[in-house]
């Protein structure tokens, strides 16, 4: 499987450069063969717009018909991050167009982190796999990839890789640097997390997106400026895989 990342600056509510940032980085995709891009969460219209809810968008959107084309036209899986009307409700989503340009599978963040987007936004309720290149994937969004039992469960469920548009902000670097490749090992899937960088409002982002493979291996990373990553990420070996599930004894507080 072969998959790319952009890390780029918040388009910061600009729904038209937002979109042509990402048919750019869709057709750089389509010409390196990757098989899906991940771009930054609620990266339509922006993480930390005053209010991205008056700008978030229902199924059928213009913006999203043209990324469906844009996917297809290029043969490349694209997981987006966007602010997701619904009647009265409003959620923080990932959506996955395939290569095809159609809808293969859609989450809604589940971990809302802080006050703020307990305001804006709805939680989501359910996990989501669906096929990916003959492997099986999964969605989670920033927040939702620091907790265990998230994790945990998607790889009981047989996910080979969870795919995480996020918006990563000054001061926890350390999620970047330690927590996702140890999710990763610990789990025995391969994350592709995908962040912003520069700076939104009051939010400094910190960069480093990656891509790990399935044993906590840093496939690639970015620094704290705009990239496009692209990383292989190669088949689990069955004897590096963490035992921890079968192994955990629990014990009585």
């Amino acid at each position: 499987m072969r998959l790319a990342i952009l890390q780029t600056r918040s388009p910061e509510g600009d729904l038209e450069a937002a979109l042509d940032q990402i048919e750019q980085a869709l057709k750089a995709s389509g010409a390196a063969r990757v098989d899906a891009l991940v771009v930054p969460e609620v990266f339509l219209p922006g993480y930390n717009l005053a209010d991205p809810a008056a700008q978030a968008l229902a199924d059928g959107a213009p913006a999203l018909r043209r990324l469906s084309a844009a996917a297809a036209a290029q043969g490349t899986a694209l997981v987006l991050g966007y602010a997701e009307r619904q009647e009265d409700r409003v959620f923080n989503s990932a959506l996955c167009l395939g290569p095809d340009g159609r809808e293969a599978a859609r989450y809604r963040k589940v971990q809302l982190y802080g006050s703020r987007e307990q305001a804006i936004y709805t939680p989501g309720d359910r996990y989501v796999t669906f096929p990916l290149a003959g492997r099986k994937a999964a969605l989670l969004i920033c927040y939702d990839i620091e907790f265990a039992p998230h994790v945990a469960a998607l790889a009981s469920m047989g996910t080979e890789v969870i795919l995480v548009p996020t918006a990563n902000m000054a001061p926890f670097s350390h999620v970047v640097r330690h927590t996702v490749p140890a999710m990763a090992a610990n789990h025995g899937l391969a994350i592709a997390y995908a962040n912003y960088c520069g700076s939104e409002r009051d939010l400094t982002y910190v960069g480093g997106s990656l891509v790990v493979g399935p044993h906590g291996e840093v496939l690639a990373q970015a620094g704290d400026h705009p990239a496009l990553l692209i990383a292989d990420v190669p088949e689990r070996d069955p004897a590096r895989i963490s035992t921890q599930a079968g192994d955990f004894r629990p014990l009585r507080a």
